[in-house]
């Protein structure tokens, strides 16, 4: 998993930095005292933020706001007050200096839970049944779905598939894995996406229809 620390205490950084590095599976992206200074790709590439409440110039709770897809939040703080506030952001934990590295262990394998169902998700192989054949995809190998009356076209680089089933529940089987709305008729993979031009979208030669219902919460995704 790749962290990023938010600290402001040198001796509290050295502390959350000796943690990952006997931590085998995170990796340690950065240190900061201001989340003013975290550059914007690293933020998004990251997969957890330790975040100190009371900092220079931004509170912590206060730049997460700022943030439009925040990482997961593991707050590391002095301070009790701020847990509930805390949890409104939909923080995964919440640490009280000072805390012992089992406690430190309990929060990130917590979100390496998380993380593993939702790759797993990502990953998962899905039998689909038309004409008489069953076929196995995987769920990210999916480049969109197209509604089609009663059925939905699911559609891959290898292969189109007829099945009869509704856009809005392969919707909520593939929201959490990458997958947007963009029209009434269509759900695509955003992994796939080549380019956004006006009300289009571009996927693997195929240019959809972004509806206007749609637009906002598409954009919102991508941004």
């Amino acid at each position: 998993m790749r962290c990023i620390i938010l600290e402001d205490e040198k001796a509290a950084q050295e502390i959350l930095e000796g943690f990952l590095q006997k931590t085998p599976f995170t990796i340690h992206l950065g240190t900061y005292e201001s989340g003013l200074d975290i550059p914007p790709e690293e933020i998004q590439s990251a997969d957890v933020l330790f975040l100190d409440v009371q900092l220079p110039e931004l509170n912590g709770l206060q730049f997460v706001k700022t943030l439009a897809h925040p990482p997961k939040i593991i707050v590391t703080t002095a301070f009790t007050d701020y847990a509930v506030e805390a949890f409104e952001e939909a923080v995964v934990d919440y640490l009280v200096k000072p805390f012992s590295y089992e406690r430190f262990f309990k929060a990130v394998t917590r979100i390496r839970t998380q993380l593993l169902k939702r790759q797993n998700k990502k990953n998962q192989q899905l039998f689909l049944y038309a004409d008489k054949t069953i076929y196995s995809i995987v769920a990210q190998d999916i480049l969109y779905i197209k509604a089609e009356v009663d059925y939905v076209n699911i559609v891959t680089s290898e292969r189109e598939i007829l099945i009869l089933d509704s856009l809005r529940h392969w919707n909520e089987k593939l929201q959490d894995v990458g997958f947007v709305q963009i029209h009434r008729s269509y759900l695509i993979n955003m992994q796939h996406i080549s380019k956004v031009y006006g009300n289009q979208v571009f996927i693997s030669g195929a240019v959809l229809p972004i509806g206007k219902t749609f637009k906002e919460g598409f954009l919102a995704k991508m941004h």
